[in-house]
């Protein structure tokens, strides 16, 4: 069972997210599946059928969640000694040297990845191109949209 690199933050989350199915969601389901059941006829029943594979989803996610956590390697980005590279955990700034547009990225793990955040999945394109470089480095990165220029403006480590 491969160690799988996640953030103080990106536990937290995933582990609020166990919570809330397990503890919430869960039950309203099981609620649903009985106020179908007492409808009468399960066979042409959509709400039963609905609320069954909402419970499938469901508990499927706990399972993923729970795997997560079980394989979880958590990385305290503050404690770690990085010598001024980019890393997992760091926070960076970057400008495309192409429309001079300036953007914040975090590196993180698989679970915890939202690119819409600023959060980039460390073994994506963009987060390999990244990983190594020091502050005021330009980098040119191969993405599915083509080929991209960025000038690293500041690393954090928080």
């Amino acid at each position: 069972m491969d160690k799988e690199p996640i953030t103080i933050s990106g536990l937290k989350q995933i582990k609020d997210e166990l919570t809330e199915r397990k503890n919430v969601i869960r039950p309203k389901i099981v609620n649903a599946i009985s106020e179908a059941r007492s409808h009468g006829d399960l066979k042409e029943n959509a709400e039963y059928h609905a609320a069954k594979e909402e419970q499938g989803l469901n508990e499927k996610r706990i399972r993923e969640i729970e795997n997560t956590i079980a394989r979880a390697e958590v990385i305290d980005i503050t404690k770690i000694s990085s010598e001024d590279k980019i890393i997992f955990g760091s926070t960076i700034e970057v400008q495309d040297l192409e429309n001079k547009k300036k953007n914040t990225y975090k590196i993180v793990g698989k679970d915890e990845a939202n690119i819409n955040k600023g959060l980039i999945f460390y073994k994506s394109p963009l987060a390999k191109g990244f990983i190594g470089k020091s502050k005021n480095d330009c980098v040119t990165i191969e993405t599915p949209s083509g080929e991209k220029n960025f000038e690293i403006l500041n690393i954090k480590y928080i």
